[in-house]
C-alpha cells in the first residue's frame, strides 16, 4: 500500500510518518498544503545549493556522457529531498510561518 504522499516531492502527509510536520496542520488542510509548499522550497534551494557546490558535476571530460549531467540533477532533487525528511535545515519552517502570516493578514483584510 502506497502511504499519501504529494506527489511532486513524495513527503509524506502524516505526522507518524514524517515527524517534521507541526502537530497544528493535521486539523488544518490548508497548513498542511502550506507545511508541504515549505518542505518543497528547502528541497529545492538545497538541490540548487547542492549544485552550486558542484555535486554530481563530471571529474573530466573522460568521465562520462553529456547525459550524466542531467541525472545528476535527478540524484541532487532526490538527495536534498531525503535531507528534508531527515529535518532538513529549519527553511521550512520559516517558510511555512511566513505562509500562514500572509493567509491570516488576506483573512484579516478580507
Amino acid at each position: 500500500m502506497i502511504p499519501a504522499q504529494n506527489s511532486a516531492l513524495g513527503l509524506a502527509t502524516s505526522q507518524a510518518q514524517n515527524p517534521s510536520i507541526p502537530s497544528a496542520t493535521l486539523s488544518d488542510p490548508r497548513a498542511e498544503q502550506a507545511w508541504l509548499a515549505a518542505e518543497r522550497l528547502e528541497a529545492t534551494f538545497l538541490a540548487e545549493m547542492l549544485k552550486s557546490a558542484g555535486f554530481g558535476e563530471q571529474a573530466n571530460s573522460m568521465s562520462g556522457s553529456p547525459g550524466e549531467d542531467q541525472f545528476a540533477s535527478f540524484q541532487r532533487s532526490a538527495i536534498a529531498d531525503n535531507m528534508v525528511k531527515a529535518g532538513g535545515i529549519g527553511l521550512a519552517e520559516h517558510f511555512f510561518k511566513a505562509m500562514m502570516e500572509a493567509q491570516n493578514d488576506a483573512r484579516t483584510d478580507s
